[in-house]
């Protein structure tokens, strides 16, 4: 078992942290907790996490990653609503990787009761 930190930025290991919810043990509770599980799934290209938590209705097939992307790491700026008593929410965040970053305020739904990425737009 890694000691290391989760990918996310939070002080757990993987297995604690994201891990839980990749492997479906335990659903993302927040909007931001999804958001953070999601970074972590680029990080490690996982597909099936990344369309399972996708809305219906905007989900891709499949998800395309760049290869050459090396994620770095996730600072959330600002989450608006997406806690445990909302039905929607959203989280702005910065995720770095080798050579740049990208800034997005993203838009999360529960969906019979998960939450679940809906869209994003880039913020200058």
């Amino acid at each position: 078992m890694s000691k290391r930190s989760c990918p996310c930025g939070l002080p757990q290991a993987y297995e604690q942290c994201c891990g839980r919810h990749h492997s479906g043990a335990v659903a993302a509770p927040t909007a931001e907790a999804l958001m953070r599980s999601r970074y972590t799934a680029f990080v490690r290209c996982d597909e099936k996490y990344l369309l399972r938590t996708w809305h219906p209705r905007t989900r891709p097939s499949p998800v395309d990653f760049d290869p050459g992307m090396r994620w770095t790491g996730l600072e959330i700026l600002e989450t608006a609503a997406g806690s445990v008593f909302h039905s929607a929410g959203t989280v702005t965040f910065r995720a770095s990787y080798r050579g740049g970053s990208l800034h997005e305020r993203s838009r999360f739904e529960r969906v019979e009761g998960a939450w679940v990425y809906v869209d994003g737009d880039f913020v200058e």
